[in-house]
């Protein structure tokens, strides 16, 4: 047993000194690297990449919040925010049909057989049905959601500016013929000199299914 002890500390032996002595060897090398690389980094001059970006100014990375001054966007600002991660709207049914699917892969150019061609999606395609595009579900945004009140939330509310979207997804395609209608939440708002930014997150559920047809972050600029 005693032999048995001697022989595992002589091998943890061999293995630290052979360690320390690949360390000493690999050290330099990862040593002049690292130096080479903030040098390069810190260097604009030789990343040609980097050459043009504007140089951060740290004091504002974490400078506090301005007050608001525009009494409009103050008041609109305080009743909005107490509505963020609430469900405002829930739209009524609309129906996606083939002619509207016909209509879109003519304007868009994206004539692929899943979306035009009914007999070959019913019996090659996945779905057995030709399906709508994804970018067609999207552009339907405004329509699912034009019953919205916005009076309701927005009082005194004068102009309402797209300035796009932060991520979409399509977690389940649309099938033609599907009812398909918006459900909309406030996940964000920032106030802005003139205008307060707002962030909805509108989801598009499809009738009878568990999974939405088309997840997106909608940004808006609204005006008071």
């Amino acid at each position: 047993m005693v032999d048995v002890f001697e022989f595992i500390k002589e091998k943890r032996a061999d293995l630290k000194d052979n360690t320390d002595r690949y360390r000493v060897m690999i050290e330099p090398k990862f040593k002049a690297l690292s130096q080479k690389l903030n040098s390069s980094i810190s260097n604009t001059l030789n990343n040609p990449w980097m050459l043009n970006l504007p140089s951060i100014d740290k004091s504002n990375i974490f400078k506090k919040r301005e007050p608001i001054s525009n009494e409009n966007i103050k008041k609109a600002y305080d009743k909005i925010k107490n509505r963020v991660g609430e469900e405002i709207l829930v739209g009524q049914w609309e129906t996606v049909n083939q002619d509207q699917i016909n209509r879109f892969a003519d304007l868009t150019g994206d004539n692929q057989w899943i979306h035009t061609d009914v007999e070959k999606a019913k019996i090659e395609s996945p779905f057995k049905s030709t399906i709508a595009h994804g970018f067609l579900t999207l552009s339907l945004i405004p329509k699912l959601t034009e019953n919205f009140d916005f009076e309701s939330i927005h009082p005194g509310l004068k102009m309402i500016v797209n300035c796009g979207l932060n991520q979409v997804r399509f977690p389940y395609p649309v099938k033609s013929g599907s009812k398909i209608r918006g459900r909309v939440k406030i996940v964000n708002l920032i106030p802005k000199r003139n205008n307060i930014e707002l962030v909805n997150e509108v989801s598009i559920e499809v009738e009878g299914r568990k999974r939405f047809g088309c997840v997106a972050e909608t940004v808006l600029r609204l005006y008071y």
